[in-house]
């Protein structure tokens, strides 16, 4: 399990193109620190299993369905990366539960900066709209944050000047996609209402 805070931007070395899957080789001296075969690493909030590691690169395989249903398939050598290793069971608990299971891609729509922060829009999948409310998390790119707004094909965040320096998202233009993952307890909650829903109507007939 993650918890949304990005430890440190790495950056994409190599990628090697497979039959049905990709080969990422990214750097990355903080979450390599300790780090061994068959470890979790979060990449732009994809869950990738550690498979080589040496000095601080590590390298790790996309199969053909985290790429078709995130935006690693986009990254190329030199690309920046947010990076985070998961949650220590006595660590602190900064953001929220993040899995780093993707549930579909956005696009940055608009950027509004202010004097102390920015407001950035993104596009939001219709299926995932749902899930997403104001003032609730979201995690974009593998980061942690509060929905300031939420419609039925967008939101926006506000992102601090340290979100801005130490992560992808400082850099994010109109027209770039995102990786989002919404908050997991909505889902649960959603299936267990569904779920209870159908056993009242079964026990009333």
């Amino acid at each position: 399990m993650f918890t949304g805070i990005v430890e440190e931007l790495g950056e994409v070395t190599a990628v090697e193109e497979l039959d049905d899957a990709s080969r990422f080789r990214l750097r990355g001296p903080v979450v390599t620190q300790g780090a061994k075969h068959g470890d979790s690493i979060a990449v732009n909030g994809v869950c990738l299993t550690v498979v080589e590691h040496e000095g601080d690169e590590f390298t790790a395989d996309v199969m053909a369905e985290t790429l078709k249903r995130s935006s690693l398939g986009a990254l190329t050598v030199g690309s920046r990366v947010n990076l985070e290793r998961p949650m220590v069971a006595d660590g602190r608990f900064g953001g929220h539960i993040v899995q780093g299971h993707v549930d579909g891609t956005g696009t940055v729509v608009a950027r509004t900066p202010s004097d102390n922060w920015e407001i950035v829009k993104i596009s939001l999948p219709a299926e995932l709209a749902r899930y997403v409310v104001e003032k609730g998390s979201i995690t974009v790119d593998g980061v942690s944050l509060t929905v300031v707004e939420a419609g039925p094909e967008h939101f926006t965040v506000s992102l601090i000047p340290t979100t801005l320096a130490l992560t992808t998202l400082g850099v994010k233009q109109p027209g770039d996609p995102v990786n989002l993952e919404v908050d997991v307890i909505a889902k649960y909650v959603e299936r267990l209402l569904g779920t209870q829903g159908a056993a009242t109507r079964e026990g009333g007939r």
